[in-house]
C-alpha cells in the first residue's frame, strides 16, 4: 500500500514535519499559500523581533550562523535562518508554492457512527488505514485553478497566529459600526509593507486594545513614524510580565526554567509518587525563581511608574507563553509621550473614537486597532469539509482543541497537528513532535485506546489551569478586553 503524507505549511512546523519524514523513507508533499517559506515570519512587523534568546530558539542539527550577534535576531534575520534550514536540507523540492488548501475530507472509510464505535485509532490504532484517505482541495493562487490531491495520511502545521483574527462581539450601539474612523486588527497591519504601514498611521491618532506581543510591537511602530506630536495610546486589561533584552546575573533568563532540574520543579500528569513529592517540596524553590525574576524586573524596569506591574505571577505568563521581550527602547518612547498606556477592564465604540472604564470624555482616535489575538482553533475547524470532524475541533468543553502528545485528535484518523500547542521555544516542540510523528508513521510507536489518549488530553490540560491561573468574567454593557 502507497503511504501518501501530505504536509500543509511550510512555516518551521511544516520545514522540520517535511525533514523527519523524508528520514524516515516517505515522500511529502507540502502545500504551501506563500510564495516562501517561513510562515508567519514573512508578515510580520517590522519593528519585531525573536522573543526568545536564540541559544532557545534554534534547530537541533543547524545552528544560528556566526554572522547573527544578536541575542534576539530581527524577524528578518529569523526568515533568513529559517530559509538557511530549508536550502540545507534541500526540503524546497518537496514544496508546492502558492498552492492554498481549501478543504480536506475524509472519504471511503466508514461512517461517522461506526468510526464514533471505534476504540482504537482509525479502527486500528495504527496511522494508516486500509479504506479511508483524505482528500486535499488545493487551490494555485495564480490562476485559481483548484486540483484535489489524495493522501493517506495529513500533517496540518498552519499555525494558530494567522487567517482568523480574534474580533470582540459588540452590543448594538457599541461597536465599530457607530465610530468614524478606521478599524482594523493587527494581522492587517503586518501585512502591509514598511512603506505602506508608515503612511497609514502617519499623523493619525491610533489606539491599540490590547497590550500583548503586537500591541507593544505595533505602538512602538506608530511611535516611530508619529513621536509625541500623536501619541499612541494602549489599552491594557491585564499587564503581563515582559522580559528586557539583558540577561539574569550573567544567565540567560530562559534557561533558569528550561533546564532538566527545572524538570522536577513542578507536578505533571502521570507522574511517580517519588517525582510528585520531590516537586511538593521544590515548590518553594519554585515561588522563589518567579520572585526573583518578578523582583528583577521591578527593580530594572518603571513597571510600577507606567501600571505595568501585573498582579499575577511570572510563571503563570511562563506557563501559558504570555510573555515576550518588550520592543526596542520601548520604556524611552514612554518616558518622551510617544507611547500612553491607559488601564481599563472594557471599553466600547463612539462616533469620536472609544470609551474606556474611568474617562469623562472618550478616548478620541483616527485609527483603532485590535490586538486581540487569533482563533486557532476556528482555523483549523474550517479546513475540514465534514461538519463532524469540524465539531470534535471546536465543540470540546475547554478552550483548546484536544490533542494527545499535543499531536493527534483521538477521533479524527490519519491525521496530526504540528505547531498549534504553543510553547516557550516553538523550533524544539515542533522539532521533538515531528521527530514522535515520524516514529508513529514508521510504525515504531503503537497509540493508546481512544479513551485512554482522551482521558491523557483532560489531565494535562488540568495541569495546565494549575500553573497557568483562570481569566476574569466579563463586565456587562462593554466588550471586555483580551
Amino acid at each position: 500500500m502507497e503511504r501518501r503524507v501530505v504536509i500543509i505549511g511550510a512555516g518551521i512546523s511544516g520545514l522540520v514535519a517535511c525533514k523527519y519524514v523524508i528520514e524516515f523513507g516517505f515522500n511529502p508533499i507540502v502545500f504551501e499559500v506563500d510564495d516562501g517559506v517561513g510562515g508567519l515570519w514573512r508578515h510580520t512587523m517590522e519593528s519585531t523581533k525573536l522573543q526568545n534568546n536564540k541559544q532557545m530558539f534554534q534547530f537541533m542539527d543547524f545552528p544560528w550562523p556566526p554572522s547573527v550577534k544578536e541575542d534576539n535576531p530581527s524577524h528578518k534575520q529569523v526568515l533568513d535562518y529559517v530559509n538557511s534550514y530549508a536550502e540545507h536540507f534541500s526540503l524546497i523540492p518537496y514544496i508546492r508554492f502558492n498552492s492554498k488548501v481549501i478543504d480536506i475530507d475524509y472519504v471511503g472509510g466508514e461512517s461517522s457512527e461506526e468510526m464514533k464505535s471505534w476504540e482504537l485509532w482509525g479502527g486500528n490504532g495504527r496511522p494508516f488505514c486500509s479504506k479511508g484517505t483524505w482528500h486535499i482541495a488545493v487551490q494555485h493562487t495564480k490562476n485559481l485553478s483548484i486540483e484535489v490531491h489524495e493522501a493517506e495520511f495529513v500533517v496540518l502545521c498552519i499555525g494558530k497566529y494567522s487567517g482568523f483574527p480574534n474580533i470582540p462581539e459588540f452590543p448594538p450601539g457599541k461597536g465599530p459600526e457607530v465610530f468614524n474612523g478606521k478599524v482594523m486588527h493587527s494581522m492587517d497591519y503586518s501585512n502591509l509593507d514598511n512603506d505602506t504601514a508608515a503612511e497609514l498611521v502617519k499623523g493619525k491618532r491610533v489606539t491599540i486594545i490590547g497590550s500583548l506581543k503586537s500591541g507593544l510591537d505595533l505602538a512602538a511602530e506608530c511611535a516611530n513614524v508619529n513621536g509625541m506630536k500623536h501619541p499612541c495610546t494602549i489599552i491594557q486589561r491585564t499587564a503581563h510580565w515582559f522580559l528586557p533584552d539583558f540577561n539574569f546575573w550573567g544567565i540567560i533568563a530562559g534557561f533558569l526554567y528550561f533546564n532538566r532540574f527545572a524538570e522536577l520543579l513542578v507536578h505533571k500528569p502521570g507522574e511517580s509518587f517519588l517525582l510528585g513529592l520531590v516537586a511538593t517540596l521544590l515548590s518553594p524553590l519554585r515561588w522563589g525563581i518567579s520572585r526573583l525574576v518578578e523582583t528583577t524586573l521591578k527593580w530594572k524596569l518603571p513597571l510600577k511608574k507606567y501600571g505595568m506591574v501585573p498582579n499575577h505571577s511570572f510563571l503563570e505568563d511562563l506557563s501559558t507563553c504570555l510573555f515576550g521581550v518588550y520592543p526596542d527602547n520601548f520604556f524611552d518612547k514612554l518616558k518622551e509621550g510617544s507611547i500612553l498606556i491607559k488601564e481599563s477592564q472594557s471599553f466600547g465604540f463612539c462616533k469620536e473614537g472609544v470609551i474606556i472604564d474611568g474617562e469623562a470624555k472618550p478616548l478620541e482616535s483616527d485609527i483603532v486597532f485590535f490586538a486581540t489575538g487569533y482563533k486557532g482553533d476556528q482555523k483549523i475547524k474550517n479546513i475540514f469539509k465534514s461538519p463532524v470532524f469540524q465539531k470534535y475541533i471546536i465543540g470540546h468543553a475547554t478552550s483548546t482543541v484536544p490533542l494527545y502528545r499535543q499531536i493527534i485528535h483521538p477521533r479524527i484518523p490519519q491525521l496530526a497537528i504540528i505547531g498549534y500547542a504553543e510553547g516557550p521555544s516553538n523550533i524544539f516542540a515542533s522539532e521533538m513532535k515531528s521527530l514522535w510523528l515520524a516514529h508513529f508513521l514508521d510504525g515504531n510507536i503503537e497509540l493508546p485506546s481512544i479513551r485512554e489518549m482522551e482521558k491523557d488530553v483532560k489531565l494535562w490540560e488540568d495541569n495546565l489551569k494549575l500553573y497557568g491561573g483562570r481569566i476574569p468574567t466579563p463586565k456587562r454593557g462593554l466588550v471586555q478586553l483580551k
